[in-house]
């Protein structure tokens, strides 16, 4: 849903990565830098039951993160590797936000709405699979009411609110998490079964 609004977030980067790239910090030392920041962030303050400035922390790498992309394209060094390593680390960061999650929550003696993190977490790597399976098979699969934005959006605003006391928000946020994510799963195995049913249609018949 979020993917709408990145042609114009591109432009508003873009004159941050002019600055960034003087600094000669390479796109793929910023996505590594972003998220080590992110997972150090989540598995050292969320289990220590630091949620706001978890939450504080993580955001800040995340939006770091962000000028990967902005500086290889001002530096011209855009390359497949580049896309394989942010998707790859994009993965990484996911994983650790929900386990520190995981694990802050669990500690609290929250243990089923630990689960119910747990289900996100394995839940949001299906949903980021599904679509790079689909793809490297020849099928599209941009479809989803929750993909990684969102998701992201959705865990760290809660989960900096019930740093701030604020009752019952991460717990109504995650249930909302685990069904949004499972309905996007969902899209997705949908989407890609109708192309390849249509594939299959269309198919000629052998001969005899």
């Amino acid at each position: 849903m979020l993917n709408r609004i990145r042609p114009a977030l591109g432009r508003v980067l873009t004159p941050v990565g002019h600055v960034v790239a003087r600094t000669r910090l390479s796109p793929n030392a910023i996505t590594v830098i972003g998220t080590l920041g992110v997972a150090t962030g989540a598995l050292a303050l969320f289990p220590r039951g630091e949620f706001f400035w978890g939450t504080l922390v993580i955001t800040a790498f995340v939006l770091f993160d962000m000028l990967d992309g902005a500086v290889a394209r001002v530096t011209g060094k855009i390359s497949k590797f580049g896309a394989f390593l942010d998707s790859t680390m994009d993965r990484v960061a996911d994983a650790a936000i929900f386990a520190g999650l995981m694990i802050g929550l669990s500690r609290d003696g929250q243990e089923p709405l630990a689960g119910v993190a747990l289900y996100c977490l394995v839940a949001g790597v299906v949903v980021s699979y599904a679509k790079a399976r689909a793809e490297g098979l020849g099928y599209t699969c941009d479809v989803g009411i929750a993909e990684r934005a969102e998701r992201l959006i959705v865990a760290l605003v809660a989960a900096g609110f019930h740093g701030l006391g604020v009752p019952y928000i991460l717990a109504i946020a995650l249930w909302v998490l685990a069904a949004l994510s499972t309905v996007t799963v969902a899209q997705r195995f949908a989407a890609v079964y109708a192309q390849a049913k249509d594939g299959a249609e269309a198919a000629p018949e052998p001969a005899p």
